[in-house]
């Protein structure tokens, strides 16, 4: 299977396609990948413009991740308190290095929503999330074009040279989904006051309200 038959309406869906399929998979949790992969077919050749097709990702996925950010930061008022109680070491712990935390999900493939939720739910400033997010995923949105725009697909074929359904590929990312919304669930049902009170002390103070 050639890599471009992930997605082989590509070069039909140009710009508009790129950017509902980047909003929508960044706003579903923990499912960045269709995202990534649409955007490193575009790059390849010369039919899109690279700084277009890098900017309309990080804005449509800052987009994305900012209304995450605010479900979270308005759904502590839908989550139990013993859930709350456990989960405010946590959230202290990210809410310190909010702006770092952030910018650092944003710039590299890791399933972000485990530092954006957190985040939400300890009401960190909105403005330094999306400044922060958002240069973050300008970063990584041009890594990804300039990699796949230089050197092809050449990286990624080799893991899919013996594969001729794509359903197993779809299965994979849909599978990935499932795990990560597991972590997210196991989250919120850690004794963080327990865990983080042997490492970081700090976090199990109540005036602790540090940005």
């Amino acid at each position: 299977m050639d890599f471009s038959d992930l997605f082989p309406f590509a070069p039909e869906v140009g710009y508009l396609g790129l950017g509902l399929v980047n909003f929508f998979g960044s706003l579903v949790p923990f499912v960045p990948l269709p995202g990534f992969l649409l955007l490193a077919t575009m790059s390849v050749g010369n039919q899109f413009d690279l700084h277009i097709l890098a900017l309309l990702s990080a804005v449509t996925a800052t987009a994305a991740k900012q209304i995450i950010f605010y479900v979270s930061y308005g759904g502590r008022r839908i989550i139990k308190e013993k859930t709350r109680k456990r989960m405010r070491p946590f959230e202290r712990l990210v809410k310190r290095y909010g702006a770092a935390a952030a910018f650092f999900a944003a710039a590299t493939p890791i399933p972000d929503d485990l530092v954006y939720v957190p985040l939400g739910l300890a009401k960190y400033s909105p403005k330094r999330f999306f400044i922060a997010t958002l240069t973050g995923k300008i970063i990584l949105s041009y890594i990804i074009v300039l990699i796949s725009h230089h050197l092809g697909i050449s990286l990624v074929e080799p893991f899919l040279e013996n594969i001729d359904d794509t359903t197993p590929v779809y299965i994979g990312i849909a599978a990935f989904a499932a795990m990560m919304t597991s972590v997210v669930v196991l989250l919120l049902r850690l004794d963080w006051q327990r865990i983080l009170g042997k490492f970081a002390p700090w976090t199990l103070d109540e005036n602790n309200t540090d940005d």
